[in-house]
């Protein structure tokens, strides 16, 4: 799934204390001859606060299926982000469908300033400080995996001092 970035680490869910966070439930109509067939579709980001984050969508005839499957849905999808000091290392733009994100790095004590889905993926990471804006379309689906595209393209300086082939002081003092 996360196939076109570079350096993503996966990550198998054995052994992590994953909280799972509802970002939305929503209720899908399927007209039939014979009437309205009710169903749900549910996404979830489950994360350990210390990094590690997934999202999963799962769909049923009832609420706390559809819930649970995106559950199972989301621990499948596993992945590291980098994470400096409460913050993100750097300035990111992420982009899916018809929604656009932005996060930029805080110092430490402004929170998350987030709306909505983004904050439910920031707050699973584990980021304590940032700020974000969300543009373009709001479904919370898109917005989920604008958020990632903007996390899995964040690059810590040791992964920067690896790809250039310099020692970690040199990057910190320029």
């Amino acid at each position: 799934m996360y196939h076109k970035y570079k350096n993503v680490e996966r990550v198998k869910p054995s052994g992590l204390e994953l909280v799972d966070r509802l970002v939305g439930v929503q209720r899908v109509t399927k007209v039939t001859k014979g009437g309205r067939a009710f169903g749900f579709s549910a996404i979830v980001v489950v994360g350990d606060g210390n990094g590690v984050v997934g999202h999963g969508l799962g769909k049923s005839k009832d609420v706390a299926s559809a819930i649970a499957k995106a559950i199972e849905d989301a621990k499948k999808n596993l992945v590291r982000i980098p994470i400096l000091n409460g913050t993100v290392p750097h300035e990111q733009k992420g982009k899916f469908g018809g929604s656009r994100v932005f996060i930029k790095p805080a110092t430490p004590g402004t929170g998350v300033i987030a709306g909505g889905a983004v904050r439910t993926v920031l707050e699973a990471v584990g980021v304590q400080n940032v700020l974000s804006k969300s543009q373009g379309s709001s479904n919370p689906h898109n917005v989920v995996k604008a958020t990632f595209d903007a996390l899995l393209n964040l690059r810590s300086p040791l992964m920067i001092s690896q790809q250039r082939g310099i020692s970690l002081d040199k990057v910190f003092k320029g």
